[in-house]
């Protein structure tokens, strides 16, 4: 919620050789086709990491390549591993049906070292170490649980890595027998990190209290800094952690910075002096977005872009002395160098242009590797050169230039209590009718989150597929937004459901009074705190809304509490009060409250398995609209799923259903419910797949 190898794969390596970045061009009498079917919304690849080599002339990135809905087996995307030189050659490592994650170069780039499954038939992730140069996958150790983040040591003779301890093996006999039972909370492990020295291959575990979540090596390797929680609950890991200093060899503590509130990463400077990172400004503070730095040993910490009107994403030491940074302000990304004798934030205007997600350069290159988007394409590799200039490695989906995609824009309109905020519209193609075009305000969740001015289409939010069929989409930054302060995140604060929302309702009512949307063709959709936002538009402000999707959404403030694997961030960095000290405040701000004024027609749909925001929340809204109005509403549970849809089938089911409904009511006028069923069956014969 508000966080809301084989031999196969040898051959692969061996013979793909070096592909070169090109697009395929239209022919002269070619039309490029309008926007993107789901089908292909869904299965986009997207670049999720990439990191720069030593000497700085290749990136190692990992691609997120979906499953094809009704063709391949479900699931969660694919991972795979490839490396691109500056030049724009890309060569595969690891691709098809794998999960590649982890990914570290050796200290002099020789080889990649990472962690997955290189045969979707495994059924435990290995470790591997790949030349870069000719040769296969070396698996190092299959570890006995799953491991999550890992590094190697600067001197590469040792691999630290996070993972929980190996589970007793008569607990998994005990398991047959019925012996089962889950003590909440208490029976989670905590995670460890744990050191492989590559030589004599044995592993150990640092003996530390708590339950490490991120860690870096110091420069010299004698020193690691550890997010540290008490515990290995979510809570606890958003809002307990501190950055704690340990001995690599044993793991006695040496320091602590003394970090309260939300953290972000961390790194070492490359005299092992001091330490930045980015964190919170305090523990009211909704997201890790500001610029610390503090000496390694402990003491003072001092702010490097204070007062900045943004948010610090990422950041890499430039040298002892400078950090390079990244931030996003507005609906755009920025990128500054701070030196640490004098701190400052930018206060001039934000240049438009791609939107950067993630820097990684090391200490004295020239360039960085980053990862990019925009309006035109989904997350690829860039090369961020010394002058500053972006160059563009890779294209993932190089079909998308016989596309034409919608026109998409960055505007600034004025709230009813005259505060001014930033959207993003997604235009309808084709002329707008008279009336205005049919319209979706889709809701960003957090609420400490933004929307950047880049690629926004995803299942959730189909937006070139609906642009394509005349819909306008807005994609405002309400208050409680992050990207402009602390303050204006803040803004929202024990005042749920206030302001923040009808500042959805004055984006929907600025583009009515420019002839664009249709007052009486509005629909607002959204997931976690945007599905909260979708359940009380289609109840406390159910005259503005013509159709509601609310995903995974919150209606019931009270039993939320009860229910939430978040409570104390909940009360800290949003509510700033506990239920019980005004029980009735708390349920004036929930959608059950109003769900007798319901006029909206509801869909509701939320994850089986999700902690963040219990399904019965989705329950509770279905029941009061079901029982106390003649409303259409809707409940669709997905099992298998938590907090968001990861699942290709998932997925696609969700984007018909709200297309669906949203055409339903809003295009073809209809009252009555849509049938319940999708016919996947006819879809996955038209897409080539079989019935048994």
């Amino acid at each position: 919620m508000m966080r809301y190898g084989t031999p196969a794969l040898l051959a692969g390596a061996l013979l793909l050789g070096a592909t070169l970045l090109s697009t395929t061009p239209l022919q002269a009498d070619e039309t490029p086709e309008l926007g993107l079917s789901l089908e292909e919304t869904i299965t986009l690849r997207r670049v999720s990491r990439a990191l720069i080599s030593p000497n700085g002339d290749r990136v190692a990135y990992t691609l997120a390549v979906p499953r094809t809905p009704y063709v391949d087996e479900d699931g969660g995307a694919w991972s795979e591993l490839h490396v691109v030189d500056t030049d724009g050659n890309s060569r595969s490592f690891a691709e098809g049906k794998v999960s590649v994650s982890g990914v570290n170069w050796a200290p002099d780039g020789s080889a990649l070292y990472f962690s997955g499954k290189l045969d979707a038939a495994m059924e435990q992730a290995a470790v591997y170490r790949m030349p870069i140069d000719g040769g296969g996958p070396e698996v190092l150790f299959t570890p006995k649980t799953g491991i999550g983040s890992m590094s190697l040591s600067p001197d590469g003779t040792r691999l630290a890595y996070l993972a929980s301890a190996a589970p007793d093996p008569a607990q998994k006999k005990l398991a047959k027998l019925g012996f089962n039972a889950r003590v909440y909370e208490e029976s989670t492990q905590v995670t460890q990190l744990w050191l492989l020295d590559l030589d004599s291959e044995t592993t150990q575990a640092l003996a530390v209290e708590g339950s490490v979540s991120d860690f870096a090596w110091s420069p010299d390797g004698e020193r690691i800094a550890l997010a540290l929680a008490p515990t290995p609950q979510v809570d606890d890991e958003l809002m307990r952690r501190d950055i704690v200093v340990v001995s690599a060899d044993g793991g006695k503590e040496l320091s602590r910075m003394g970090h309260r509130g939300k953290l972000g990463g961390f790194a070492f400077s490359p005299d092992g002096e001091r330490l930045a990172w980015i964190g919170g400004e305090n523990i009211h503070d909704p997201s890790a977005g500001r610029l610390y730095v503090a000496p390694s040993t402990g003491g003072e910490s001092s702010e490097l872009v204070p007062n900045y009107l943004g948010q610090v994403e990422d950041f890499y030491w430039r040298d002892a002395d400078s950090i390079a940074w990244l931030g996003s302000r507005g609906v755009w990304s920025e990128r500054r160098t701070v030196r640490l004798d004098s701190p400052s934030a930018p206060s001039g205007p934000v240049s438009p242009g791609p939107i950067v997600r993630t820097l990684d350069a090391q200490a004295g290159q020239g360039s960085a590797a980053a990862v990019v988007d925009s309006p035109a394409h989904p997350p690829e590799v860039y090369l961020i050169n010394a002058d500053g200039s972006l160059k563009r490695l890779t294209n993932s989906n190089p079909w998308l230039s016989e596309r034409q995609l919608a026109r998409q824009e960055a505007i600034r309109y004025t709230a009813r209590d005259g505060l001014e905020l930033d959207a993003i519209a997604v235009y309808p193609e084709g002329r707008v009718p008279r009336s205005g075009a049919p319209t979706v305000m889709v809701v960003h969740g957090g609420p400490e989150a933004h929307y950047s001015n880049g690629w926004l289409d995803r299942y959730a939010g189909p937006a070139q597929h609906m642009a394509a069929d005349g819909y306008l989409l807005v994609y405002a930054n309400y208050r409680g937004s992050t990207g402009r302060g602390v303050e204006f995140s803040k803004a929202s604060q024990n005042d749920y459901a206030g302001p923040e929302f009808n500042d959805i309702v004055d984006a929907k009512q600025h583009f009515v009074a420019l002839g664009l949307a249709d007052p009486e063709r509005t629909a607002i959709t959204g997931g976690s705190y945007g599905g909260y936002a979708s359940m009380w538009g289609a109840s406390a402000l159910t005259e503005h809304f013509a159709a509601a999707v609310a995903f995974v959404g919150i209606s019931d403030q009270i039993s939320k509490f009860g229910t939430t694997d978040i409570p104390n961030e909940m009360f800290n960095v949003h509510a700033r009060a506990w239920p019980w000290e005004d029980w009735m405040w708390m349920l004036e701000r929930s959608p059950i409250f109003y769900a007798g004024q319901v006029e909206t027609p509801l869909l509701i749909l939320h994850g089986e398995k999700d902690t963040r925001v219990h399904p019965s929340q989705s329950l509770e809204m279905y029941r009061n609209v079901k029982v106390r109005t003649d409303t259409p509403v809707r409940l669709v549970y997905y099992p298998n799923e938590g907090h968001g849809n990861r699942r290709a089938a998932s997925q696609m089911d969700y984007a018909l259903r709200l297309k669906r409904w949203l055409d339903h009511f809003m295009v073809d006028g209809e009252e009555a419910l849509p049938a319940w069923e999708i016919d996947h069956a006819a879809r996955m014969m038209a897409s080539g797949g079989q019935t048994e």
